[in-house]
């Protein structure tokens, strides 16, 4: 799920106008209604501080990190499981290959 839709469903479920969530984050009511469209891309992180604060999830809900939600496939939940529990310089070297990997979707692309 998106940013826009999770922010449009938190606002949506705790019944709040965008004029709401405006005031409560310090921005005006286009920027809320743009964001939950998709229309802005990016919020500063601030910005989604005080959104996650305002309707009490943590950020990496609001965004779309955590590996461990409930919409996340059962392999990649698995996956950052074993991953916590390897050692530091384990988890340096997976983080190294998923670099290299990255450069090379980006080279690509």
């Amino acid at each position: 799920m998106s940013f826009a839709s999770k922010l449009h469903d938190l606002r949506i479920a705790q019944r709040l106008s965008l004029q709401n969530v405006a005031d409560a984050v310090g921005i005006s009511k286009a920027h809320v209604f743009n964001l939950e469209k998709g229309l802005t891309a990016n919020p500063s992180m601030e910005l989604v501080l005080k959104l996650a604060e305002l309707f009490r999830v943590r950020v990496a809900d609001l965004v779309g990190e955590n590996p461990e939600a409930d919409d996340q496939p059962k392999e990649m939940v698995a996956m950052f499981r074993d991953l916590k529990s390897l050692k530091p310089e384990d988890r340096e070297t997976i983080q190294m290959m998923m670099e290299t990997l990255k450069k090379r979707r980006e080279q690509a692309g």
